[in-house]
């Protein structure tokens, strides 16, 4: 885990929302905006072009955010076919959030 790059990834707003979205893709994209084991074969990612879409920013920047949060290994990514899929990674926040309490708490 690499806090430096957690840190970074964290402290845009954009790059933030984008990972609360994830966490939970079910409560933030339509279920047509979700990937099914049928038709992929991985269930619940969320298509780039859905993050797109829901964030309003161009196709280039959502994908240079992605790669800060993919690098910070807070989300994984998966190519099904033509289409890139991105999933929330609660292990590494978990390991974040033991390294903070470890070296910032009592």
């Amino acid at each position: 885990m690499n806090a430096n790059a957690i840190f970074k990834a964290l402290s845009n707003e954009h790059r933030l929302q984008i990972l609360l979205w994830l966490k939970m893709p079910k409560q933030h994209f339509a279920a047509e905006r979700l990937s099914t084991a049928e038709e992929t074969g991985v269930v619940d990612g969320v298509c780039v072009n859905a993050i797109v879409e829901k964030t309003g920013l161009t196709q280039s920047v959502v994908s240079t955010y992605l790669t800060v949060l993919k690098d910070a290994g807070l989300i994984r990514t998966e190519r099904a076919g033509k289409w890139t899929y991105c999933f929330y990674r609660p292990e590494t926040m978990a390991e974040f959030l033991a390294y903070l309490h470890g070296n910032f708490l009592p």
